[in-house]
């Protein structure tokens, strides 16, 4: 099968699967099914693409205006996004059949469809030709999620949705367009090119500014200030924490701040122009206030989600260094966060669902009850710390031998390795503390009965868990994507 059969199959696959499953809606097993089946069979599709050995392919859908196309090409980028998005879906399917029956969630046929939709705009995103496609879907991405964060239908789900959109439409409106409106002025063209298209094309007194919009408006990377959208989203099911938070929202927003650097303004062009190195002051801020307001959040989704702010900052501020092994390390951190992250939240909503406990001080001595629960959250949590022996070492060492490398002021390559050790340091305190209390501290006598939650969740999270073991000893799947994207592969 060509090259561009098996993207357009990628595209359109799982608006199949969603289609699918609102027919069978009335027979649980079977819908489930469906969605399990569409995933796997995306996530070959995904795996043939990965494959082919540097094939072209492009699909232009329309033509709205002369110059500008809804199009899609085959790149080596989309495919390392979609490898992780459609092998996640699968697990996180899994564990929703776990998660919603026993939680006795309403609207499952729903969720089930609109995580098929919202995974279909990470396809488009990943694999987006230009920047005007890319957009397009990302604000599709937007609308898709909303009711699935809304899903409780409780006041303080719509609120907590309402903030959501708000902030991810209202950013995009207010800075993402502009930018790419000014891009596009400046440029001629919004096509992704491997040395960027503002070369040549913008003065080199503007770029910081233009830079700072596009970061203001790429919200869903999660930086502060217009990060408050992540902690109002935790209302949502535990499932759909996971979509956010791993499989599709916040990757979809560090995927565009890197296609952005990469292949909108150019590392060379970014780090030739003025006080773009200062720019690095937003990442490395948000990276230690979250962390440090993770350290004062007892409920433990609240604590992943500012812990998940952080992380994003890490891929944000690996991207700004713009020297190549710093772009290496931000590409790597997309993959070894997912996996690390998605354990952490499925072990929070398996602790939910068996013992009933969502804050931290309630988990002591809980592992002699879910010691299956607690070694996964163990694991996910030391790989996103960085720990030896676990895949999200990696990414850390080639973000701390970026900072080393930095080329900018001195005073800053120091405060880029000194914010990065720091935030090492508060991730052991906030997530490492977490299964050390659960393991040897004594077991209140109310959570005598807990058992494992279903199991279903319970391989849902060993999967990705023994991935992010995996991935210290076989890195070189997506280490070789990440060289081969950072060095001149395609866009």
């Amino acid at each position: 099968m060509s090259a561009s059969a098996l993207l357009l199959i990628a595209l359109l696959l799982p608006l199949a699967g969603a289609v699918l499953i609102s027919l069978t809606s009335s027979r649980p097993n079977l819908r489930e099914s469906v969605s399990v089946i569409t995933a796997t069979l995306l996530f070959a599709v995904i795996c043939r693409l990965y494959q082919l050995p540097g094939e072209a392919a492009t699909l232009v859908m329309a033509t709205p205006v002369e110059g500008l196309e809804i199009a899609f090409a085959l790149n080596r980028f989309g495919v390392m996004f979609a490898l992780i998005a459609s092998s996640l879906w699968i697990v996180t399917t899994l564990y929703a059949m776990g998660y919603m029956r026993a939680h006795h969630e309403r609207n499952q046929t729903r969720f089930y469809i609109l995580f098929a939709v919202s995974i279909a705009c990470v396809m488009a995103i990943a694999f987006a030709e230009n920047l005007l496609t890319l957009f397009l879907f990302y604000e599709v991405l937007t609308v898709g999620t909303y009711p699935l964060v809304a899903h409780a239908g409780t006041p303080t789900a719509r609120a907590g949705a309402r903030k959501y959109l708000l902030i991810l439409m209202g950013s995009s409106i207010a800075f993402f367009l502009p930018a790419i409106v000014i891009t596009y002025i400046q440029a001629g063209t919004l096509s992704f090119s491997q040395n960027g298209i503002l070369a040549g094309n913008m003065d080199a007194l503007f770029i910081a500014p233009l830079l700072l919009i596009f970061l203001l408006g790429i919200s869903k990377a999660g930086i502060m200030p217009l990060h408050r959208w992540l902690p109002s989203a935790m209302v949502a099911p535990t499932p759909v924490s996971a979509l956010l938070h791993a499989v599709a929202v916040v990757k979809a927003g560090v995927f565009t701040v890197l296609k952005v650097v990469l292949f909108i303004f150019g590392p060379d062009v970014i780090a030739q122009s003025v006080n773009t190195e200062y720019l690095l002051l937003i990442p490395m801020a948000t990276i230690i206030l979250a962390s440090l307001v993770a350290m004062t959040r007892d409920n433990l989704k609240e604590r992943l989600a500012y812990s998940t702010i952080s992380q994003l900052s890490y891929i944000v501020l690996g991207a700004l260094m713009v020297n190549q092994v710093a772009l290496v390390g931000a590409t790597l951190h997309i993959a070894m966060h997912a996996f690390a992250k998605i354990t952490l939240f499925f072990a929070a909503g398996a602790i939910l669902v068996a013992a009933h406990k969502t804050k931290v001080s309630q988990f002591d001595g809980l592992a002699s009850k879910m010691p299956i629960t607690f070694a996964c959250f163990a694991i996910g949590a030391m790989s996103i710390i960085g720990i030896p022996l676990l895949g999200g070492m990696w990414s850390k060492w080639y973000l701390v031998s970026g900072a080393s490398a930095f080329a900018g002021p001195a005073w800053l390559g120091w405060a880029l390795s000194i914010t990065l050790m720091l935030s090492t340091l508060l991730n052991i305190w906030y997530l490492l503390t977490i299964p050390v209390n659960a393991w040897f501290k004594p077991l209140a006598d109310t959570a005598s009965d807990v058992t494992e939650a279903p199991w279903p969740c319970l391989v849902a999270m060993v999967i990705p868990s023994a991935a992010c073991v995996y991935f210290f000893f076989q890195p070189d799947l997506f280490l070789e994507l990440a060289q081969s994207i950072v060095g001149g592969g395609q866009p």
